[in-house]
């Protein structure tokens, strides 16, 4: 994973996350999910918003819905999990 700066300005700074499932310009709306949904956020509005990235508690989606769960959807870097 890398962090590319690409601009800075005072105290802010406009740049790139790369990761090896892809780059994510920032700054960034990053909301989290607990237990495989966002809390009050329907998927659609998620999707119009244009979220590229989504932080999740891998150990919440442990104890439920389950590894087994996460797997048949695709994993956490597939879109289905958040769907769930």
């Amino acid at each position: 994973m890398q962090f590319q700066i690409e601009a800075t300005h005072g105290g802010a700074r406009l740049g790139k996350l790369v990761t090896p499932h892809g780059v994510v310009e920032t700054p960034v709306f990053m909301p989290v999910g607990t237990l495989a949904s966002v809390k009050g956020v329907p998927q659609d509005l998620l999707e119009e918003l244009g979220v590229e990235i989504l932080l999740g508690n891998t150990y919440h989606l442990y104890l439920r819905p389950g590894v087994d769960t996460v797997r048949q959807m695709g994993g956490l870097h597939g879109r289905g999990i958040a769907r769930f």
